[in-house]
């Protein structure tokens, strides 16, 4: 079976594997939390998920049949 998964290595071009590699495992991005001040990872933490600008609408269908499916798989 083929494996088409752009995150694997195998499946990208050699110039970009090599690109990749020379970085020597530096991040790649510069988003997220970690490019974040402290104060503010610590304020959207203790939120606890209400900043998030979530997936489903409270109480709507698509949220009830999400809850009913747990961690099982799709």
């Amino acid at each position: 079976m083929a494996d088409n998964n752009p995150g694997n290595f195998a499946n990208r071009p050699k110039e970009e594997v090599q690109d990749a590699a020379r970085k020597g495992g530096q991040a790649s991005t510069t988003g997220g939390f970690a490019s974040m001040p402290t104060d503010q990872v610590k304020e959207i933490a203790s939120q606890g998920g209400k900043a998030s600008s979530g997936s489903f609408e409270k109480g709507s269908e698509k949220a009830k049949e999400a809850g009913r499916k747990g961690g099982s798989s799709s």
